[in-house]
């Protein structure tokens, strides 16, 4: 007898993309057959296939899968437990997670949601399969693993990467860590000439494949300070890093 697999867990974009339908609908939660259920499992299972979760875009994340998911989110929901009811409680942990980060801001949710929608319409599904485990241990940002691609795509651009660094050049005449000052080519001679991480900084639900990236949104840093800001969700901002430098 041939085996089923069981599908992996829900990751955070899953969950957001859910929670935002959740409070779109929170009086009334739609059922499986439902158009907005099973517009919400189409692009998750879109999704699937672009994050190489799965090869089955049919069965991935079904129209009963998301509509129990949101049901999930009801055993958190204080406007349905103070009722004296339950949700289904066979939930995650991270379902747990998301909620106590954005349930009280909706709004943000709303932008988020948004943000992943529109990376999942326009990416190309080989953009979106780098591995972040290429170059450093890299937390996955609070937006999710499409947008944290999307902005590590944005720092890996070869255009941008060398724009930013002729004008640190002109500007400064060398190159050097934004946020501890580090200097490769002081330290190492020639063999450190050029070499320094480029950073995003902007917040990267901000980063739509449509959106622009400006030079004066990257800063140099160099790898230790870089992994530092990745490190932990959430990310930390350039001022952050540079008081974390100062104590």
């Amino acid at each position: 007898m041939r085996k089923t697999s069981r599908n992996p867990p829900w990751i955070r974009d899953e969950l957001i993309l859910a929670l935002d339908l959740y409070f779109k609908c929170r009086q009334s939660l739609p059922g499986p057959k439902s158009a907005s259920v099973i517009e919400l499992s189409h692009l998750l299972n879109q999704m699937g296939v672009m994050l190489q979760r799965t090869k089955d875009n049919a069965t991935y994340r079904n129209p009963n899968g998301v509509s129990m998911k949101l049901m999930n989110f009801r055993r958190l929901d204080p406007l349905y437990i103070n009722e004296g009811k339950k949700g289904l409680t066979a939930g995650n942990k991270e379902e747990i997670v998301v909620w106590d980060e954005f349930a009280h801001q909706p709004n943000q949710l709303s932008v988020v949601a948004h943000a992943i929608r529109q990376a999942i319409a326009v990416s190309e599904p080989e953009k979106l399969n780098i591995e972040l485990s290429e170059d450093w241990e890299m937390s996955e940002a609070s937006e999710g693993r499409v947008l944290t691609r999307m902005h590590r795509i944005r720092e890996r651009n070869p255009k941008l990467v060398k724009q930013v660094k002729n004008n640190v050049l002109k500007k400064y005449g060398k190159l050097f860590c934004f946020a501890c000052h580090f200097d490769f080519a002081e330290k190492y001679g020639e063999a450190g000439k050029g070499l320094i991480d480029v950073h995003h900084t902007k917040p990267i639900h901000t980063l739509g494949e449509h959106s622009k990236t400006k030079i004066e949104d990257l800063v140099l840093l160099c790898p230790n300070c870089h992994r530092v800001v990745h490190a932990k969700r959430p990310w930390l901002s350039l001022d952050e890093l540079i008081s974390l430098v100062r104590q």
